[in-house]
């Protein structure tokens, strides 16, 4: 099945040497205008111990946060388990499968990516993007991974979607980044 592209915006995670980050620009679109140019995308769980980044409708993407929120206390925080749990619920439920939203969810040791189609991706690299700037940077993050070897996550992350940003009409400078280490 082919999973759903969402403009308006750009989600990141990078995990490099024990550090992850994730980070997303501040952009949300209405049709063909810039709304608002500072929203945060990025939301911490768990005390901490979880980060995620959405992309897509913000009132969709905040119920599948609740949703998500809600299956990680029901699986004593493992983060994989609830996910999967996530998956099938929005893909069976008849309104959830409505919602038009994706997210990546990460901890220090590892990230996925869940989607309205049932997916639950581990990506390759430990590099996931989402959002309409995904493909540009992801790209700069597997190049900025293997030749800048100085660099960390944070760095990584924050480069690449600056990259994204030039070229992505849906994706602005205006970025949030949280770091889990």
């Amino acid at each position: 099945m082919k999973m759903k592209k969402y403009k308006s915006t750009t989600v990141l995670a990078v995990s490099k040497n024990g550090q992850v980050a994730i980070g997303a620009d501040g952009q949300a679109t209405m049709g063909n205008y810039v709304a608002k140019s500072n929203v945060n995308k990025i939301r911490i769980l768990q005390d901490g111990n979880i980060v995620t980044g959405f992309a897509g409708s913000t009132a969709d993407a905040f119920t599948l946060l609740e949703r998500f929120d809600q299956k990680l206390s029901n699986y004593s925080g493992n983060m994989k388990r609830a996910a999967i749990e996530l998956a099938k619920d929005w893909r069976t439920d008849r309104y959830l499968r409505r919602l038009e939203a994706m997210i990546i969810i990460a901890t220090k040791e590892e990230i996925l990516i869940v989607s309205g189609t049932g997916d639950v991706l581990e990506p390759d690299n430990q590099i996931a993007a989402i959002g309409s700037g995904a493909m540009y940077a992801q790209s700069a993050a597997l190049a900025l991974k293997k030749h800048a070897p100085k660099l960390n996550a944070e760095q990584i992350v924050t480069e690449s979607l600056h990259i994204a940003a030039d070229i992505c009409i849906y994706t602005n400078h205006n970025l949030m980044i949280e770091v889990l280490k």
